[in-house]
């Protein structure tokens, strides 16, 4: 058995110096995409799942739209889980009941607090946002800038006046800090699931 194995080694290691044929072609579709924004040290191209594995440029900048959709989705979630654990919360009631905004706790007991008719607004105008307001060219909307540019020839805030290496560099900064808030989210729901606080003082 054991002999079997190394003559299996060897040959494995052999054809790792076989010559590469003259029609194979020099560049994988993988490779097409190690330099693209967010690919830095010290993952470099990060893919473990293959997802890009036969993928085309619309394939990426569809999952680089996914991905940057959820990481503003999770940095909004991190930052309402610092505001409402500092005990700032909107005034007035959520709800006819009396239900204020302070008596909603943060995390999945929310779901427990607010009514299901409070639920289903949300749902719906979150579904109202996703198909008619947050469009770009990854999902079906007119051609914009980068996937995930939702200014849809409204919004700009200075944006055309930065140039391609700050557009470039602020881009990165918001697709890494969604990538942490994206961990960051997931960890606090964890941990709320394990009866665990990471917050100090235990709020």
């Amino acid at each position: 058995m054991f002999s079997k194995l190394v003559v299996a080694l060897s040959l494995s290691s052999a054809a790792a110096f076989a010559p590469i044929p003259a029609h194979a072609a020099p560049k994988t579709v993988v490779q097409a995409f190690e330099t693209e924004l967010g690919v830095q040290a010290p993952l470099g191209f990060f893919d473990p799942l293959g997802l890009l594995a036969d993928a085309d440029q619309e394939r990426f900048d569809r999952l680089r739209y996914v991905e940057i959709k959820h990481g503003r989705i999770s940095m909004l979630a991190v930052l309402g889980q610092i505001v409402t654990k500092a005990g700032i919360f909107l005034p007035g009631n959520i709800d006819y009941s009396g239900t204020k905004f302070s008596d909603v706790p943060t995390g999945f007991g929310a779901f427990s607090a607010i009514q299901p008719a409070g639920i289903a607004q949300i749902v719906a105008f979150v579904g109202f946002l996703e198909l008619f307001v947050m469009k770009d060219s990854a999902n079906g909307a007119a051609p914009g800038e980068f996937p995930g540019d939702f200014r849809n020839g409204a919004l700009d805030f200075g944006w055309d006046s930065f140039s391609e290496e700050t557009k470039l560099f602020k881009r990165g900064v918001e697709l890494n800090n969604g990538r942490a808030a994206m961990m960051g989210i997931l960890a606090l729901m964890v941990h709320e699931e394990l009866g665990v606080s990471l917050w100090p003082g235990g709020i």
